[in-house]
């Protein structure tokens, strides 16, 4: 192939490839209705390429539940997102992250509770924070830290 027809192929390529690679991720926020920082954490995300719609909820940890959340992952809000949970603070990166992995036998992603340190949390971080990959068997294992 020629130079120009290389070219040609990758500007073609990129002109299909950028509004994908540029797509906002949709989602809703569910969250406890006197929580305040679970607000922040969308600001955060928003700025980072995510356009959440935020529900104020009576029974979060229910809804965790019923999402596949086992006891003890529960974190102060809940994210749906392209038919995955994210709960808790976690940052945009292992969310998009996660998101292109596609996992099949996965619920999503957890910090449980609320860390101090984590985006929407601000105050000292000790050390690093695991995040949890939770599984469709209600299992859990560590998928990053953050």
């Amino acid at each position: 192939m020629n130079r120009l027809c290389k070219i040609v192929v990758a500007l073609a390529l990129g002109c299909w490839s950028g509004p994908a690679l540029a797509e906002t991720l949709q989602g809703t926020l569910y969250k406890a209705q006197a929580c305040e920082c679970c607000e922040t954490h969308a600001e955060y995300l928003e700025k980072n390429g995510f356009d959440l719609k935020i529900e104020p909820v009576k029974d979060l940890v229910d809804m965790s539940r019923r999402e596949g959340v086992p006891p003890g992952f529960q974190g102060c809000h809940l994210i749906r997102l392209n038919g995955y949970v994210f709960e808790g603070h976690i940052t945009s990166e292992i969310i998009k992250r996660f998101l292109s992995e596609q996992p099949k036998d996965m619920v999503g992603l957890s910090i449980p509770g609320m860390p101090s340190g984590v985006p929407g949390m601000e105050g000292p971080k000790d050390g690093p924070i695991k995040v949890y990959a939770i599984k469709k068997d209600g299992t859990t294992t560590t998928y990053a830290e953050q």
